[in-house]
């Protein structure tokens, strides 16, 4: 198991072992594709009102100026999805990307692959500040101020992490664990006090931010994740080469051109950013960011570009299935989906660790 940033490179490969990679790539991306379509419409058709998949697709199509002949002709389905539907399938997309890149940017960034926004306490941490917002009637930011105090508690979480568990020029994986266990149990004792202090209103919100849930979401909050989930995304894919070049070393990477402390910086704070986003509106959803990098690099190899772009659309389908899994497992009624994603994770995360001990031979 890897145990600092000073992973080890990955070795040369073959033409023949190359042009295998990249035919399984493609594998790879054509599936994602496929469950991510196929995710999206059931997830629009499929409800307490039935939907056809032709009235999804026509809507969708008349939408954008294309077609109108499958297009429905009842309102009621045209405002159920275009009200209701619609902004919840976008949400959980733009989430399931953005905590899909910020656990492949801290997987990167420490080195290891145990480094998850969740498991680290970055989004106990954002929905910590975020809860403060609610509690304290906080609102000078608009509509912004929740998402802002979320980043913020988020950047702590991570600040506070990286500080600790960096230590001669290595992160250190026990500190990062345990560090995280801490901030965990810190931001889960914060929100406990809040929800004592607050009003019985600001208790249901924070309730909502502890188990998660994309119900409710609307079209002003699917464009706020959507500005800073793309403006970051496109930062970090500006950066893969650099991620590359860190994977030989602190000393080479330096010593080939790279930054690596402001990079390091520039990295805590654009993952802080896409957790904070997405727990601002939609609450902790744990272990995207641990499953679907994690798997991916497993499947292409650890080369950022490609590892970031397939983990966009995995994360992206993965929790489109999820909230589909969260609103038709149980009838009229709205699992969290938080807690989906932890019944799947939670396994994950202790599968890795196992196959990482065996490996290494224990914690290094």
């Amino acid at each position: 198991m890897t145990t600092g940033t000073t992973a080890a490179a990955e070795p040369a490969v073959s033409p023949h072992a190359r042009k295998r990679r990249a035919g399984r790539g493609a594998i790879v991306v054509a599936v994602s594709s496929l469950l991510l379509v196929g995710g999206v419409v059931l997830s629009a058709a499929l409800g307490q009102l039935p939907i056809s998949a032709q009235d999804v697709v026509g809507s969708v199509l008349r939408a954008v100026g294309i077609d109108d002949a499958w297009a429905p002709t009842d309102d009621l389905i045209e405002q159920t999805l275009w009200k209701i539907r619609f902004p919840r399938v976008a949400m959980s997309l733009l989430v399931g990307a953005a905590l899909a890149i910020a656990g492949a940017v801290m997987q990167a960034v420490f080195g290891n692959p145990l480094a998850e926004p969740g498991v680290v306490g970055v989004s106990s941490g954002a929905a910590l500040g975020a809860a403060a917002a609610i509690s304290f009637g906080l609102s000078f930011l608009g509509g912004w101020t929740i998402a802002a105090f979320a980043f913020l508690g988020g950047l702590v979480a991570t600040l506070l992490v990286y500080g600790t568990a960096r230590a001669q020029g290595r992160t250190e994986t026990v500190t990062l664990l345990l560090t995280g266990v801490a901030i965990n149990a810190f931001a889960g004792a914060g929100l406990a006090l809040i929800t004592f202090l607050g009003d019985t209103q600001s208790r249901e919100q924070i309730v909502f931010w502890q188990l998660g849930s994309i119900n409710g979401s609307r079209w002003n909050e699917v464009v706020i994740v959507a500005i800073v989930g793309v403006c970051a995304t496109a930062i970090v894919a500006s950066l893969a080469r650099q991620f590359d070049l860190l994977a030989l070393g602190d000393r080479t990477a330096s010593h080939l051109g790279i930054k690596v402390e402001r990079l390091r910086i520039a990295s805590v704070v654009l993952v802080a950013l896409l957790t904070g986003v997405g727990v601002a509106f939609v609450g902790i959803i744990s272990f995207v960011g641990l499953v679907v990098p994690h798997l991916v690099r497993m499947l292409l190899g650890p080369a950022h570009r490609m590892l970031f772009a397939v983990s966009i659309l995995g994360g992206a389908a993965l929790l489109v299935w999820a909230d589909l899994l969260a609103r038709t497992l149980v009838p009229a009624s709205d699992l969290p989906i938080g807690m989906l994603t932890a019944l799947v994770g939670g396994p994950f995360f202790y599968w890795l660790i196992r196959r990482n001990r065996r490996q290494a031979g224990g914690w290094a």
